[in-house]
């Protein structure tokens, strides 16, 4: 199995996001039913076992007709049925987050190799082989990520040099508590600061409308937008710390950019949010606001660290020895090994 003849084939869930993302990145991709049955209560258990074992038969003629040299799976429900069905393909799993989830641990059974973010994240597994790997961050993402490139990054934003820059984000579809927080600390943060404000599509249109409110000095060092595309890597170059939740990404998007943090998990006790953050403020990269504190601390925490230049200076060489650019490569040689045992097994 070599890069040149690859044939790679996605499974994902019927009627799933993922059926335009793949297709349109120009993958072939196969969907197959599941439903998940951790959290599910009793009267919904019944009907999801039902679907799992549809998955399941589904998943045995897919791999029975693509035949392939090994599986890789980054968790979702949608990956317990294909493992059942291929549990004697060599297979690596990738943990991107702090801590496995449900089905990735129900995973790891049939895995040869498991694939983590940091060696933390090994400790949940006791019996497999397990390879610190780092998050893989898209290449035009990675491209940004020079030291180089942060005038450049703040000439596309027409920013300032000589004002510290806060990247605010919420992931794809935005955090709301995060933008209404963020829009009512506006005129306090912008005293000593610019401010990059990716708002996501859902609050677009209240971020929009208090955007019209600023006095012409504070739109001046304001730029909000609904959603960055090929951009959101100058916005990371731009950015001397950024404020957002805690989701995979953050433990590679991060790294990558030495960009120290105020996490904010989402406010679900046992999400796995709270996981990431965790990891990252133990290794002093980043510091964690509950979201329920951000009404009343925001402000006076993001104006203190940016004043803090040594620990800010402490917080991104901590972050940036969490970086992994090489993450992807890490991971397909894991893949190419796996396949190759197979094919000369």
């Amino acid at each position: 199995m070599g890069a040149t003849d690859l044939e790679l084939l996605w499974v994902g869930g019927e009627g799933g996001m993922e059926e335009e993302l793949v297709t349109r990145a120009g993958y072939t991709l196969t969907t197959l039913p599941a439903a998940g049955l951790h959290g599910v209560g009793l009267a919904q258990l019944p009907g999801n076992l039902w679907q799992l074992a549809r998955g399941v038969l589904a998943a045995r003629r897919i791999l029975a007709r693509f035949k392939p040299d090994v599986l890789f799976f980054t968790g979702g429900f949608v990956a317990a049925p294909v493992a059942i069905a291929g549990r004697r393909v060599p297979t690596l799993a990738f943990v991107p987050d702090a801590r496995p989830g449900f089905t990735l641990r129900f995973i790891a059974r049939f895995a040869d190799v498991i694939a983590t973010v940091a060696a933390e994240v090994g400790g949940h597994f006791t019996r497999q082989r397990v390879e610190v790997t780092g998050y893989p961050v898209r290449s035009e993402l990675a491209a940004w990520a020079q030291p180089a490139r942060r005038a450049e990054a703040l000439r596309h934003f027409t920013l300032n040099a000589d004002l510290p820059t806060l990247l605010i984000f919420g992931g794809s579809k935005g955090a709301q508590n995060i933008n209404r927080a963020a829009v009512a600390a506006l005129p306090d943060l912008l005293q000593d600061m610019q401010v990059i404000h990716i708002s996501g599509q859902t609050n677009w249109d209240e971020v929009n409308d208090a955007q019209a409110q600023l006095t012409p000095s504070q739109a001046a060092r304001y730029r909000a937008f609904p959603y960055l595309h090929e951009d959101m890597g100058a916005a990371f170059a731009a950015a001397d710390l950024a404020v957002c939740r805690a989701g995979a990404s953050t433990l590679g998007e991060l790294p990558l950019f030495a960009l120290p943090a105020v996490l904010v998990p989402i406010p679900f006790e046992q999400h796995i949010q709270h996981d990431n953050a965790a990891l990252l403020a133990q290794r002093s990269a980043a510091v964690v606001l509950a979201d329920a504190d951000m009404p009343s601390q925001l402000a006076a925490t993001l104006r203190g660290l940016l004043a803090d230049k040594p620990r800010l200076q402490a917080m991104r060489a901590a972050m940036a020895a969490l970086a992994a650019p090489d993450a992807a490569a890490r991971l397909a040689g894991l893949l190419h090994q796996l396949g190759t045992q197979e094919a000369h097994a």
